[in-house]
């Protein structure tokens, strides 16, 4: 993977160290930023996790949605808006998998039923996925994988375009999103810090989806709110056999 290959992470600087340390750990240069319009000299753009989305921006009050940053959504659903328009990959971590799928229409449970198979305070919780055959996911990883969780909330109706890819068999909550033509993917784990300890999975596949999806330059300077983006990228994501994955739980 190409050391020049840039990734934005949009957040706050005090909440994204291993969020950058998984980029760096694989060859890739993270730019943590606060601006929107630096995410135009990055080759994609990496959503983490962290508090609540605000309610509103999926047409509810609060109830049960803690740590909201209202700031801070504005902020990433700008520069998902960026990247929609300009064909550039995402990938959505824990929240940010809930912020695309609100940004595409969807909604969120804000507080789940049965939250404690998701979050135990002070650590991550491991629970088995299902992987639709024939997805990203699959081509990665195969058909199940033990994930980490740490959420109270998940996606309730999907947004428009959007596909799941990944649940739970427990109690159904959705682990994966992918968009039906956009290179936009979403975890609701966290593949920045899985335990060896506790699951033979690896974060490392995912981020093929940039080297493989993105351009092969970072998108031309332009507004956030352009009339038009430029032609597709190419192709996603690379179609990898899955009895290559050196990490198929």
């Amino acid at each position: 993977m190409p050391q020049h290959h840039k990734i934005a992470i949009l957040g706050r600087k005090k909440d994204t160290a291993n969020y950058e340390r998984f980029l760096k750990e694989n060859a890739f240069q993270p730019v943590t930023t606060f601006n929107p319009e630096e995410v135009s000299s990055c080759h994609g753009l990496l959503l983490p996790g962290g508090g609540d989305i605000t309610p509103a921006f999926f047409g509810e009050k609060n109830k049960g949605s803690r740590a909201v940053d209202t700031e801070l959504d504005i902020l990433q659903f700008q520069a998902l808006e960026f990247c929609i328009k300009h064909r550039l990959p995402v990938l959505g971590i824990c929240k940010g998998m809930q912020l695309i799928n609100t940004a595409f229409g969807g909604t969120i449970v804000q507080d789940m039923p049965g939250a404690s198979l998701h979050l135990e305070s002070g650590k991550d919780i491991y629970h088995p996925t299902l992987i639709e055959p024939g997805s990203l996911l699959y081509l990665l990883y195969g058909r199940t994988a033990q994930v980490n969780s740490a959420h109270h909330q998940c996606l309730n109706r999907i947004g428009t375009g959007l596909q799941v890819i990944q649940h739970c068999p427990i109690d159904q909550c959705p682990e994966a999103i992918v968009h039906e033509s956009l290179p936009i993917l979403g975890v609701q784990w966290h593949p920045e810090r899985l335990d060896a300890a506790q699951t033979t999975l690896s974060g490392v596949p995912l981020l093929s989806f940039f080297s493989d999806g993105a351009c092969s330059s970072p998108a031309p300077p332009s507004s956030l709110m352009a009339d038009q983006a430029p032609p597709s990228c190419g192709p996603w994501p690379a179609q990898t056999d899955p009895s290559q994955s050196p990490e198929v739980p």
